[in-house]
């Protein structure tokens, strides 16, 4: 069960030539990550503020197939591919006019905002990730 969503790139997003600039999609990423959250019922200012939960980027991994263009709709799916005690494994492919732009594999760690050290993944947390998880022939279990 992805998440999908869309997302413009912008004018700021890209370079001079009107390419998207790599390091926007990573901030648009984030952003995407944060809805995702929010769609489970765990929005990152209850998270961080509230719960002292964080959600650190620990590794990504990205390929890139096409140059996105500004003005483009950028059409992002998240898939759960794996949750370890404190992990989350993430794929992302992103798209525009129905060609895929760049993929992503994306582990996340859920930490406490106060030691900066990994956390289990609290149950009512862990519960809404589980129905999400969609495993795959190249499935690595999370950590």
């Amino acid at each position: 069960m992805a998440f999908k969503t869309t997302r413009p790139l912008r004018f700021g997003d890209c370079d001079p030539s009107g390419i998207a600039y790599f390091p926007s999609y990573l901030n648009i990423l984030v952003g995407v990550l944060e809805d995702y959250f929010g769609s489970l019922g765990f929005p990152w200012k209850v998270l961080i503020n509230d719960r002292r939960l964080g959600v650190p980027t620990v590794r990504l991994d990205l390929t890139f197939v096409k140059p996105g263009l500004q003005g483009d709709n950028l059409e992002f799916m998240l898939a759960v591919r794996g949750i370890g005690r404190s992990s989350l494994d993430l794929e992302h492919q992103v798209s525009a006019n129905g060609q895929v732009l760049w993929s992503a594999k994306h582990r996340v760690v859920a930490t406490s905002i106060d030691t900066h050290k990994s956390i289990a993944w609290p149950d009512d947390i862990r519960a809404a990730l589980t129905p999400h998880l969609e495993m795959t022939d190249a499935h690595h279990p999370a950590t």
